[in-house]
């Protein structure tokens, strides 16, 4: 892995929160000032490739970046654009998925934040 990848993906390994290119990209050039902006993008699409992050589409919103590969749910401020993980019972999706071969869902809870209603 390049430096500029291992970098990329330490930030985001680092991060509890769902990042956009753009953040990533602006830690990564507090550490690494002659990095591009291509160059995190290009290599944001590598590690979504290669499994290693997961990339999340956003409804009119830059796409954010999650460590977690495995499937899960997340909650999106519908206000501030927060997007945080949402913890689901084991086997919640069983009925709904029983004569399916579901290989991955991206499933997205619109809402608003504490911050943002208080």
């Amino acid at each position: 892995m390049t430096r500029q990848r291992q970098l990329i993906y330490n930030i985001i390994q680092a991060a509890p929160e769902h990042r956009t290119a753009e953040e990533i990209y602006d830690l990564a050039r507090a550490e690494m000032p002659s990095l591009a902006r291509g160059t995190v993008y290009r290599n944001l699409g590598v590690l979504v490739r290669d499994r290693r992050i997961r990339k999340l589409e956003m409804a009119d919103a830059p796409a954010r970046y999650d460590r977690e590969r495995r499937p899960h749910p997340h909650l999106v401020c519908e206000r501030c654009g927060k997007v945080e993980d949402l913890v689901m019972p084991e086997g919640l999706l069983d009925p709904l998925t029983a004569d399916l071969s579901v290989t991955g869902y991206d499933l997205k809870l619109y809402h608003l934040c504490s911050d943002c209603r208080g």
